[in-house]
């Protein structure tokens, strides 16, 4: 068998909020039992069906590094981190939908990981707002993912979805809210499987597939 092509997609956040475990339940559709602190980075791969179902369907692999996420400023924790970011094609920012702080930091994540090159002037975020203009010429993929939505009270629930609603928007980016210890929130056909799925293959496509901003076959 041939070996097949892979992308390269980041998990970005804070640490707690569940990236291990989501990365787990996205590899293997299983929850993870005993969730650990990660230390500097972490791969798992999971098997992509580009285009699934049509005539230019094809399987390949999504390499999820799972960064470690501590969010102190010292050059020496961001220089070490920036190794993980070099030819990346596609991110997911993951935050803890009980925690506005982890939301708010997504805006530092993806800065860190977009600009790894480029040292930070200024303060980035300041009191939820941020220069937009950071985010304009973004080629590479993104999605936002919540966690710990099993957390959230009935009677906040619809407040905490319509502030990260416009997180999303922000990173023009879709978002899937979900709790990692239960599969059936990325269950084959929902609607955030089809939306985890899309994103897959526009990070392939950006990856494969458009050459000089024009896209041509993947058996090309």
């Amino acid at each position: 068998m041939a070996a097949l092509d892979r992308v390269k997609v980041l998990v970005l956040g804070d640490s707690g909020v569940g990236k291990s475990s989501l990365v787990h339940l996205l590899c293997h559709n299983q929850v993870l039992g005993n969730p650990s602190w990660t230390v500097g980075c972490s791969v798992d791969v999971r098997i992509h069906d580009y285009k699934e179902g049509t005539p230019e369907e094809k399987t390949y692999y999504i390499e999820l590094w799972d960064v470690g996420g501590s969010v102190g400023s010292a050059t020496s924790v961001k220089s070490t981190r920036a190794v993980f970011y070099n030819l990346l094609n596609g991110i997911i920012l993951v935050h803890d939908l009980t925690n506005k702080k982890s939301s708010q930091n997504l805006y530092r994540w993806s800065l860190e990981a977009l600009n790894r090159d480029v040292a930070p002037t200024g303060v980035l975020v300041t009191n939820g707002d941020y220069d937009r203009e950071q985010f304009a010429d973004n080629q590479i993929p993104l999605l936002v993912i919540g966690t710990k939505l099993d957390q959230i009270p009935e009677t906040k629930r619809n407040e905490v979805l319509t502030r990260t609603a416009f997180l999303a928007e922000d990173f023009n980016a879709e978002e899937i809210n979900l709790d990692c210890t239960n599969p059936r929130y990325l269950a084959a056909g929902s609607s955030n499987a089809v939306k985890l799925s899309r994103f897959f293959d526009k990070v392939i496509e950006k990856r494969y597939f458009l050459r000089d901003g024009n896209q041509v076959s993947p058996f090309s």
